[in-house]
């Protein structure tokens, strides 16, 4: 018997380094661990201890014998990972890197941010060094993407959380929510309070269109509906209109899919999870059946994940939907899928994708349409979205790069609500140099970078503002733990200034500029408080999704 991954896998790869047999595919030091869709277990080596189980912060892996049908596949998508990579095992030893000299005293880091490449740095920080942190967040609420982006319906995800709850437990950490750096305290205020200041602010906006009809009524970013239904209190008083019977999702990732399936699942399924109530009560009223997806090149380039995409398959009343003949390959894509050694999750999207080609459909289902080789040209309507117009795309072979170029075929889809989902953006930092073209903060390894190309002392980037908008969430472990490298080396070094005011001092400033502030005890009642109102329904929480409701809970 051997354990296996399945689809809730975030890459954090925690697993990888308690296996003693060395089994779990890929490693952190291998390239493809960027950009893989998950980890896998080589079935032949495995030792069935169970090591890995523990260490999984997401309740990702299982006994193949404890497999339930919906995830019964992943037993052979592991197994066809090694069929492609074989193992070679690799027992060097772990080298446990340098402490900062203890005469140096305790390192103070101001971390911006408390979403997982935050919490990542946080933790990686803890457990290198005598160090005091705070944390800081606009929101009340700590957690980033995992409280407001990672789907209602995939609570798996959502428990990394608990992982940065355990290890934020002392009081080496402290938080500063519901305060704004810019507003209530500046950049040099936080680098005279701290040796090191690190930014971890994601990428807040979305990629646009830029095609007539974009700003009309029932136009919207994904990030906004994601948002809306996960309780994110900067949107909970948005308006989506969700009385026709076609939405138009533009872009093919895995948000899309979150978008897809929250847009047709049962909504007594939906009311089992943390969704907004907001969000609940409007899906019960929605008049959509029909979510078409739109994805600008083939069927091969799809930009979601074969696990997400198989996933798809064991949604209740919900036919998933591909045409036959947008499955016919351009000669690059055929060639791609026929080499010998073709990485089994390419070979799997394009299976499945056949699969839903095949399969049956019941007239009594709302339906997930997949469209490939579509660009939208322009939103129509009188005032509102009506319809979205698109044109049909080939694709050619530029520089070794299969780019889809729109032809003259277009086409036209009745909708009254259209998502567009093909990217998220970064927006500039207060004080800090900014690379509108990359939309991240111009940095070397994590050192943020001036205008002369040269570190800026103490400051530091991690995340999707350092990197750009990709990966998983465990992707921000591995990035986290190479910006917190460069901070510990610098301060070991001697190049990081000692701050000028204490912890109680920046305690004290806090305190004359935002009334609100939320600590650790505030964010401790308002968990508390969500929970507590959700367990009547069997549900994880009830979130509140305003910030009068949630400062009332901070509260007590």
């Amino acid at each position: 018997m051997a354990y296996v991954i399945t689809q809730r896998c975030c890459n954090d790869a925690s697993c990888v380094t308690e296996c003693p047999v060395d089994c779990i595919r890929p490693t952190p030091d291998q390239p493809e661990f960027a950009t893989t869709e998950m980890l896998y277990i080589d079935p032949d080596t495995c030792i069935d201890c169970g090591a890995c189980v523990d260490a999984c912060p997401v309740e990702a892996i299982f006994s193949e014998d404890d497999l339930t049908a919906s995830l019964a596949r992943f037993r052979d998508i592991n197994a066809a990972y090694f069929q492609r990579h074989p193992l070679e095992s690799n027992f060097d030893p772990i080298i446990t890197p340098a402490r900062p000299p203890k005469e140096l005293g305790t390192l103070r880091v101001a971390i911006v941010g408390a979403g997982p490449a935050a919490c990542y740095a946080a933790d990686e920080l803890l457990r290198r060094c005598d160090v005091e942190v705070e944390m800081f967040d606009r929101l009340p609420t700590p957690w980033g993407l995992v409280r407001a982006g990672v789907a209602p319906d995939h609570p798996g995800t959502k428990t990394v959380s608990s992982l940065f709850e355990s290890a934020f437990r002392r009081e080496t950490l402290q938080y500063y929510l519901n305060v704004e750096v810019g507003k209530h305290i500046s950049h040099e205020e936080l680098l005279a309070h701290h040796h090191a200041v690190l930014y971890a602010v994601g990428a807040s906006t979305d990629r646009r269109l830029g095609v007539p009809g974009e700003d009309l009524p029932g136009s919207h970013s994904a990030t906004e509906f994601v948002a809306w239904y996960n309780g994110h209190p900067d949107y909970a008083d948005r308006q989506f209109d969700l009385s026709g019977e076609r939405a138009v999702i533009v872009g093919n990732g895995n948000v899309a899919l979150d978008v897809a399936r929250v847009l047709t699942v049962r909504p007594d399924e939906l009311a089992k999870t943390d969704i907004a109530d907001h969000a609940l009560d409007a899906l019960r009223r929605s008049n959509i059946r029909e979510v078409v997806v739109l994805g600008r090149r083939g069927p091969l380039q799809a930009a979601y994940t074969s696990p997400e995409f198989l996933a798809l398959t064991h949604l209740k009343g919900v036919d998933i939907i591909v045409d036959e003949a947008e499955l016919a390959l351009d000669p690059a894509s055929q060639e791609l899928l026929d080499d010998p050694d073709v990485e089994p999750s390419l070979q799997l999207k394009y299976t499945l994708a056949k699969e839903y080609a095949a399969g049956k459909r019941d007239p009594a289902n709302k339906r997930i349409i997949f469209r490939y080789l579509a660009s939208p040209t322009a939103l129509l309507g009188d005032g509102k979205v009506e319809a979205i117009e698109f044109a049909h795309n080939e694709l050619a072979d530029e520089n070794g790069q299969l780019v889809a170029r729109p032809t003259d075929r277009t086409d036209r889809l009745d909708a009254s609500l259209v998502l567009r989902s093909i990217g998220y953006r970064g927006e500039p930092v207060a004080d800090l140099p900014f690379d509108e073209r990359r939309g991240v903060v111009p940095n070397e390894h994590g050192r943020v970078l001036g205008a002369d190309g040269t570190p800026l002392p103490g400051v530091y980037v991690s995340g999707w503002i350092k990197r750009g908008p990709r990966g998983v969430i465990g992707t921000n472990r591995i990035d986290s733990e190479e910006t917190v490298e460069q901070l510990i080396a610098d301060f070991g070094t001697g190049k990081l200034a000692a701050p000028l005011g204490d912890r109680a001092a920046l305690k004290t400033l806090l305190g004359q500029r935002q009334a609100d502030l939320v600590d650790r005890e505030g964010w401790k009642a308002i968990d508390q408080a969500e929970k507590a109102a959700g367990k009547p329904a069997g549900r994880p929480r009830v979130k509140f999704t305003t910030r009068e409701d949630l400062l009332k809970a901070a509260r007590g």
